[in-house]
């Protein structure tokens, strides 16, 4: 069972009550017996605490929050001691060799005496906790909870509209609306000299308006114009330091170098490094005059090469500090206009813009006018009232209808959007609950790595057990896409089209802290506006933008934290990090160094991680790590290990039998021998193998996922290809070398079968194939990205076969030879990115039908080779058919202009680029040649560098 923000850790003490009952354990009759009803009396109260979850808080009487909280950390209590028992009780000792009989025996004697006191502890601590159980449970009567209804929801994968709906709210809020080209003009309007100033453009509107969908639109449309760009969020709690830092990072500067240097050396390196450029940089997000007007010194009004300045605020004040002078502009948001709030709403809830049946137009018109044309209520409001791909029932809108009140319209407060949202989350099952309350742990304008969180979440025994062929983690997935559905969570994309992240808009941020809160779920330490409980006591600690003062102890006081069972540090507040040893029952520790100025000796001891006995996640990020302890090989209920570059892997890791998923962010680790005992390992991420014997070990690891591996010697291939075989469960294989020559990977076109349930392959540096596998379509049906770095021929054969791949969205093939190619209207019908590059390319046409969802392409083109294949062809010799394409958002192609005149490459780009530009999709695109042509250069004249063209073009 999971853990929920309703019942503490019921869900996940109660299997371990019944576990205590087994014979194993050896308790005492008496403690069976008062184990028997604890696990009976805590049932009953979890089924109370469950209904109570579902109802607003706002609606609960005082007196039963108070009761609902006492069960919560009477649950936290009992599950601490059930844990150091089980800890104490199962030592994992081995068989050992005869030379070990005696060590082995004085271990186990010792281990006697260890668990006799542990089970003293358990039957003294089960007593002193019915006591504790019979005294709460006699107020439950009290208090009128059993008429309110649960309402479980079901998990489903990730809506398949949502990503026509995410293009649709940037469309509202931008384009449809002209607003980006309004800004744009803004920025560009006024006499010649007003141009060549620096100019600000604030632009100001309530939370949720979509000021920063807007602003980014114009600039990812307007930064190629600029010399350099940079986009930075700030947020309601932020330093100058911070802000300035950001800019500079995003500037391309050293992160190192910023580390140490104060604000005013910062001011006076950005001045320094945009002295001469045309700069666009946009700082969203501003909520404090003080802090623009420090911000604005870094930025020179003298610069007059055109550069632009744009900020986002709530506040009119603060937008009219920004706009201080006579060629600076505010622009006001405006909420959605009825026809636009009414396209968004139906698009997410019947699909079609004007398919909203009769029964639901006049209760739709109503919920509508509440949201005042705030696309973020509308989208949240409209993801609650279609449930899963159902729509809720007419009786179910007028409720809610009822239940928002006077709404947005009369009442544009961030109070009431506060109200508007939390109906979406009271719908949501109490698993669900708890896991977008954990979010409320990473601070503001976060971008939040999907597969962080939702270890994170397992560790904290969130996620339920599925079915018996899914793991954890897929079942954890599913929890996370259904929170994108309900447009709680905002998806973050990858440049291939995979959602990999999530931010939390600042609305809901402020929800689930407010709530969080209120139920001690998460205590939170960011210098301005921290949260603690009456009571003292501290269950999950996020450690985010606070500043250790000088003589300042450490907040809270270390006895309140002993309890914690997640810590999460960000720079600068690890220097209130207290020693390791202080937390007893940690199950999370994230420790994220990036940005600190410190070094982490000073402050923390990581030989003391092997203390941490009841440890299920450990993250390291950042630089400054030492070595892990030899003593990690303690932690055996140990289920993630992420690493920084540097950390030294300890040889004990193969002791860590529990663990499934070990990861490097940076650089690559080499395996100990022995790592065939980690038999659950379902993710290993960047490891390096250069022994026969650690390749023929990873093929124990029947459940793994995900694969990301470095070859260091050529004659691996082989025992790879078999260790492969055994993994049944792959989803995703990255596979790269790092010896002398590329290591050809042919076995694996011919000697793998690939499972059914591969999703990702990718070949990448120091490997190839000479040829392209010859698999079968029908064995890759959730094959959705292919990626080979180096393939020595692509033919139109192959493309024959990548058309057949029923999932295929991702396609990348970067080849030696790339021989004439068409892409015909059968093939490809999930096809999103292309990507074919080759030095030594041939024509691409694209037919009428082809392609029918494919929004980006990226191609290398031989002019010489393709005006041959195009000899004798009637019309345009460089029509390549990307009218044909009708989703086109981006276009990259690189023109290899050698063996053809110069006329005749001007010719081929400006054919490529008014196909583009009569595009009805107008895609950007970048059109460029290997070489430049000079200036000087006369039509005629032919560029000559190895391509294979005709005698006519060598001779000419």
């Amino acid at each position: 069972m999971a853990m929920s923000m309703a019942t503490g850790a019921m869900g996940s003490l109660l299997p371990k009550l019944l576990e205590l009952l087994k014979d194993e354990y050896k308790l005492k009759k008496k403690v069976r017996d008062g184990v028997e009803s604890l696990e009976k009396e805590m049932r009953s109260m979890e089924a109370a605490l469950q209904v109570l979850g579902e109802v607003p808080r706002e609606q609960l009487d005082v007196q039963v929050k108070l009761w609902a909280g006492e069960v919560r950390e009477l649950s936290f209590k009992m599950e601490d001691v059930v844990d150091k028992f089980l800890v104490h009780v199962d030592d994992g000792s081995k068989p050992a060799a005869k030379s070990d009989k005696l060590k082995l025996l004085t271990k186990k004697m010792a281990g006697l005496f260890t668990r006799g006191k542990a089970r003293h502890e358990i039957a003294d601590a089960i007593k002193d906790i019915n006591k504790q159980v019979q005294e709460v449970a006699g107020r439950r009567a009290r208090y009128n909870i059993d008429n309110v209804i649960d309402r479980p929801a079901a998990v489903t994968p990730i809506d398949p509209r949502l990503g026509a709906l995410y293009t649709e709210v940037t469309e509202l809020v931008g384009i449809a609306g002209k607003r980006d080209q309004e800004i744009m003009k803004l920025l560009s309007e006024g006499g010649d000299m007003a141009k060549k100033n620096l100019k600000i453009i604030s632009v100001v509107g309530f939370g949720g308006m979509g000021k920063t969908t807007l602003v980014k639109t114009v600039y990812e449309k307007i930064e190629g114009d600029y010399d350099c760009t940079a986009f930075v969020p700030v947020g309601r709690k932020a330093e100058a330091k911070t802000v300035f830092t950001n800019i500079l990072l995003n500037l391309g500067m050293n992160g190192s170098e910023l580390i140490m240097l104060n604000e005013k050396l910062l001011i006076d390196k950005l001045r320094e490094f945009l002295k001469n450029k045309r700069y666009l940089i946009v700082i969203d997000d501003i909520w404090d005059e003080e802090l623009w007007r420090v911000i604005k010194c870094a930025f020179s009004s003298s610069n007059n090469f055109g550069s632009r300045l744009i900020t986002t605020t709530r506040i009119v004040s603060v937008c009219e500090s920004c706009c201080s002078s006579t060629n600076d502009s505010i622009y006001i948001m405006e909420p959605l206009s009825d026809e636009d709030s009414e396209r968004l709403f139906y698009k997410r809830i019947f699909s079609l813009e004007s398919g909203c049946p009769p029964e639901f137009e006049e209760v739709s018109r109503d919920v509508l006018k509440k949201c005042g044309g705030v696309p973020l209520a509308i989208i949240t409001i409209a993801s609650l009232l279609a449930s899963g791909k159902q729509v809720k029932p007419k009786n179910e809108w007028d409720a809610l209808l009822e239940s928002i009140g006077r709404g947005l319209t009369e009442n544009r407060s961030a109070k009431e959007m506060i109200r508007i949202l939390s109906f979406s989350y009271y719908d949501l099952p109490s698993h669900l609950k708890t896991c977008l309350l954990y979010l409320s742990m990473f601070p503001e304008d976060s971008e939040i790595m999907k597969d962080q969180l939702i270890w994170m979440w397992i560790a904290e025994s969130f996620v339920q057990r599925g079915k018996e062929k899914t793991s954890l983690f897929e079942v954890g997935e599913t929890y996370f896409n259904e929170l994108v559905n309900k447009s709680l969570i905002q998806p973050v994309y990858d440049e291939f089209g995979f959602l990999y992240a999530c931010r939390v808009h600042d609305s809901v941020l402020d929800l689930i802290c407010s709530l969080s809160s209120e139920v001690n779920f998460v205590t939170i330490v960011s210098g301005t506006s921290d949260t603690m409980s009456s009571e003292g006591i501290v269950r999950r600690w996020s450690l985010q933008n606070a500043r250790k003062e000088e003589g300042q102890t450490m907040p809270p006081r270390s006895e309140s934290i002993g309890q914690a069972r997640s810590v999460v540090t960000f720079a600068p507040a690890f220097d209130l990090m207290p020693p390791l040893s202080s937390f007893v029952v940690l199950r999370v520790l994230d420790l994220n160094l990036d940005g600190y100025g410190g070094t982490m000796e000073d402050h923390l001891n990581l030989q003391e991680l092997g203390s941490l006995l009841h440890l299920r996640y450990l993250r390291l990020s950042g630089r400054g790590f030492a070595d892990l302890p030899e003593d990690i090989g303690k932690l055996k209920f140990l289920q993630v290990l992420v690493l920084p570059r540097g950390p030294r892997l300890p040889s004990t890791v193969i002791k860590l039998t529990m663990l499934m998923c070990l990861r490097i962010n940076s650089g690559r680790f080499q395996l100990p021998d022995g790592v065939g005992n980690l038999r659950s390992m379902e993710v290993l991420n960047k490891i390096n193998v250069g022994s026969v014997s650690i390749v023929q070990e990873l093929g124990n690891m029947h459940v793994l996922r995900e694969l990301n591996i470095q070859f260091e010697r050529l004659e691996l291939v082989q025992a790879f290809v078999e260790s492969l075989g055994n993994m049944r469960k792959i989803q995703r294989v990255e596979i790269s070398a790092k010896c002398e020559g590329e290591v050809p990977m042919d076995l694996l076109g011919g000697n793998w079968m690939p499972p059914p349930s591969l999703r990702e392959f990718g070949m990448l540096q120091g490997v190839s194939f000479s040829t392209m596998p010859a698999w079968k379509p029908s064995d890759l049906s959730q094959l959705s990205l292919l990626g080979i770095l180096h393939l020595k021929e692509l033919q139109q054969e192959d493309l024959r076969f990548l058309g057949r791949l029923p999932a295929l969205r991702r396609l990348g093939i970067k080849s030696d030879k790339q021989r004439p190619l068409l892409f015909a209207a059968e093939g490809f019908r999930c096809l999103e990115r292309v990507s074919l590059l080759s030095k030594s390319s041939s024509q691409i046409l694209f037919q009428p039908g082809a392609l029918p969802k494919a929004e980006l392409v990226w191609l290398d083109i031989g002019l010489c080779a393709a005006k041959e294949d195009a000899a004798g062809n009637s019309g345009d010799w460089f029509d390549m058919g990307m009218g044909n394409l009708p989703f086109l958002r981006d276009v990259n192609v690189e023109l290899f202009r050698s063996g053809v005149t110069v006329r005749e490459a001007k010719q081929a780009q400006a054919s490529l680029e008014n196909a583009l530009r009569a595009h009805p999709k107008r895609p950007a695109f970048s059109i460029y040649f290997d070489e430049d042509i000079p200036e000087d250069a006369c039509d005629e004249d032919v560029y000559m560098k190895g391509v294979e063209c005709s005698k006519d073009q060598e001779s000419k």
